[in-house]
């Protein structure tokens, strides 16, 4: 059974995505794997990143996002908030490059143990599986089952507005994890990011989920959100 969860998880993006094939895909130049990888720029009070938020399904700007460092000790605390949306919840990480508090999914989540935000070693080929619980933010009296899968893809030269970044770019997949919402029988989630360790930060995040509810089969699975963040500017 697991084997079997493990192949259509591995199958379905591709056989989902194969509907919207025609929304474009970041493309960038291969780098070669650096002899010595750099290290992600450690945080600082002040820094700051800004995104424009699309929807990849039209490539509509559904908010222009601003992430703020304010707050560096045993914890970094990033503040967000959305030209539309306003205020936002904060991203909390514990220590620098283990997320607490992930906000950038719907609902914001509260992990029991801090969860490795971008890949532990900074190389081709590596990947790393973890297991975790998570709370909803704001009800902590329930938690639920997390897995995340990371694996990276390669290195890559990328252009976004903000300028030209040697990114790694890496895959998080998060196979059958549990839903607060129990209407829902089955869940999968997978984003590729491209983080460049020059700015602490990544420069492009593409992020979708997939469900279902009783009686549904995957080919007619229930979209999340569908969204891909761009970096407009950073400091």
């Amino acid at each position: 059974m697991k084997l079997l969860q493990k192949i259509s998880f591995i199958f379905l993006p591709a056989l989902l995505v194969a509907c919207i094939s025609a929304q474009p895909y970041p493309s960038g130049v291969a780098l070669p794997q650096p002899v010595n990888p750099p290290q992600v720029r450690a945080p600082q009070i002040g820094q700051q990143w800004v995104y424009n938020v699309r929807n990849v399904f039209n490539q509509e700007i559904v908010d222009i996002v601003t992430e703020k460092v304010v707050a560096v000790g045993p914890q970094v605390r990033i503040e967000r908030t959305g030209l539309k949306r306003g205020r936002l919840p904060d991203e909390i990480q514990q220590p620098w490059g283990f997320i607490l508090q992930d906000p950038h999914w719907n609902p914001p989540q509260k992990f029991l143990q801090p969860m490795p935000l971008w890949p532990e070693q900074l190389a081709s080929g590596w990947s790393g599986f973890y297991r975790n619980r998570y709370q909803v933010v704001g009800y902590p009296d329930n938690d639920y089952y997390l897995g995340l899968n990371i694996d990276v893809l390669k290195w890559e030269r990328v252009r976004v507005p903000a300028g030209e970044f040697n990114t790694l770019l890496y895959r998080n997949g998060m196979p059958f994890f549990t839903s607060n919402d129990f209407s829902r029988v089955a869940n999968i989630r997978s984003e590729d990011v491209w983080l460049a360790p020059e700015i602490g930060r990544w420069v492009i995040r593409r992020s979708s989920g997939q469900y279902l509810w009783a009686g549904m089969f995957w080919g007619d699975a229930l979209w999340e959100d569908y969204l891909e963040w761009e970096l407009v500017s950073w400091k």
